[in-house]
């Protein structure tokens, strides 16, 4: 179910406060990667980071505004959006009305993940978050043609998640909250396999059955538990950085 935010203000300053959260917790890659959020009342239109700001530079104020056929709506920072970030980013909005926030990293584990052929084993409770509900999308090379939407909304198909390989992840949402939650759970999940398998001892895995299930307890719905995270995120965040991101 879909958290409405009362106004494209709302929106901008809860994504901002996910930028912000992201540097914190080391999902940034410098001026790369991206977090995109519809704008309410426009389904047609998304805020996303400007081409040239660290996550920890966002905020309210400075987020792009871009509709599905890249057309820049605002730009207050004056550096347009990364083409890639766009092509992906509007691919899986324009396909998925249910997804109103999309982020997409670059980290070493989820790296390390995308160069994985067996992909994400059921290893550890946080990947079984994702058992049977997470795409995989190959390799094109740099996102930036705009025929790969299809290929990419095709390989997210009904799930969350997707690992774009050799290249970062990708989770979505019906808010920010959701798919921030997604992401810490895919994140952890893939470096706990990266250091899992370079340890080289003998892999225990749970029952199919004992995967399943534990993917479709998570599947339930769990806001009220996302929500109680996001605030305990947003309060730290305050306590350390102030209000800021707001502005």
């Amino acid at each position: 179910m879909t958290i409405p935010l009362a106004d494209e203000a709302a929106a901008r300053a809860e994504l901002a406060a996910c930028y912000r959260l992201a540097a914190r917790a080391g999902l940034d890659d410098g001026i790369y990667a991206h977090i995109s959020l519809r704008v309410p009342g426009h389904d047609d239109h998304f805020l996303i980071n400007p081409f040239g700001l660290h996550f920890a530079e966002i905020t309210a104020s400075n987020l792009a505004k871009v509709d599905g056929q890249g057309e820049l709506l605002a730009d207050p920072a004056g550096l347009g959006i990364n083409r890639a970030g766009f092509v992906i980013h509007s691919a899986l909005h324009q396909a998925r009305p249910d997804l109103h926030c999309v982020m997409h990293t670059h980290t070493v584990a989820g790296m390390t993940l995308a160069a994985s052929a067996d992909g994400l084993l059921p290893l550890t409770q946080h990947a079984m978050r994702f058992h049977g509900r997470i795409g995989y999308h190959d390799y094109e090379g740099i996102a930036v043609d705009l025929d790969e939407r299809a290929r990419l909304a095709r390989d997210l198909g009904p799930h969350d998640a997707l690992v774009l390989r050799n290249h970062g992840l990708i989770t979505a949402g019906p808010s920010v909250a959701h798919a921030y939650d997604l992401m810490v759970f895919l994140e952890r999940a893939a470096e706990a396999q990266w250091r899992i398998l370079a340890a080289g001892a003998p892999l225990a895995l749970p029952s199919p059955q004992a995967a399943q299930r534990t993917a479709d307890l998570f599947a339930q719905p769990r806001r009220g538990a996302v929500q109680r995270s996001w605030q305990a995120l947003l309060r730290e965040l305050e306590r350390e950085e102030g209000t800021g991101y707001r502005a």
